[in-house]
């Protein structure tokens, strides 16, 4: 009865989610346990884009399987516990996507608008080109810097509204299964599909630097770059560098600590 009853909400996203008619991926989520991970794995479970999801975490990923498989949809689920189970987490998939991380701590996205976000992933390092801006848009300088501040502390934002209890864990989420599903769309053969990450680039003097990129058939098809800026913005690139670099330092010598 439950299952009858909860088929039309779950039609209704799987036709929200349905771009491609190759719908067979395999994907794993690291750090499936976590406040991102579940509602991420939630949203993959509902694709009919996937079909097999396969769950890794060091604690509790049995359960959000078990809680998962419940869901009527088409992708098998099955959960993987600590680094010995890791490499049969990991067999045979064809998207792997990790949002294990730091919770963050206190310190407008309307449809049919496209602003790309380069850089980084936190504070200044984020650099939202306005100038580049889909429709075109114009503010007075003022305006302009107090968005620029708005978009870049969002995440914070959210901490405070929660009052320190979580993170923007669900629109993070979405933003994960957002790229996942275009990811897919792309290796199926769709054309077009852009989509800002976060990769080992040569468009600064980091090692690493979020851009537009093209997808396709193989992953990354061409890294669209920066492009033209405005003076405003190229300032928020040149301060952003010394931070961005030193956060990639962190994590280069984070992994090196792990081998």
């Amino acid at each position: 009865m439950l299952s009858s009853l909860a088929r039309p909400a779950s039609a209704a996203l799987r036709r929200s989610f349905s771009t491609s008619a190759q719908n067979n991926a395999k994907v794993a989520v690291l750090g499936a346990s976590g406040g991102i991970g579940q509602p991420l794995s939630l949203l993959l479970k509902n694709s009919p884009l996937v079909s097999r999801l396969t769950l890794y975490d060091i604690a509790h990923t049995t359960g959000v399987a078990a809680d998962l498989s419940h869901i009527e949809t088409k992708a098998t689920v099955k959960g993987y516990l600590g680094p010995e189970q890791l490499p049969d987490c990991l067999k045979g998939c064809d998207v792997v996507v990790i949002p294990a991380g730091v919770p963050r701590k206190p310190g407008l996205d309307p449809a049919r608008v496209n602003v790309p976000v380069i850089g980084g992933h936190a504070g200044k390092t984020i650099i939202p080109l306005i100038s580049q801006c889909t429709p075109k848009v114009d503010f007075p300088q003022d305006q302009l810097t107090t968005l620029t501040g708005r978009i870049q502390e969002a995440g914070t934002e959210v901490v405070k509204a929660k009052a320190g209890a979580g993170s923007a864990t669900l629109s993070m989420a979405y933003a994960g299964a957002r790229f996942v599903f275009s990811l897919v769309d792309a290796m199926n053969g769709k054309e077009g599909v852009v989509e800002c990450s976060f990769v080992k680039s040569q468009e600064t003097e980091c090692a690493y630097f979020s851009t537009p990129l093209l997808l396709g058939k193989k992953g990354i098809e061409k890294n669209l770059g920066i492009g033209k800026v405005s003076s405003f913005e190229e300032k928020m690139i040149a301060e952003a560098i010394p931070e961005l670099k030193a956060s990639i330092k962190k994590g280069e010598d984070f992994v090196k600590t792990m081998k």
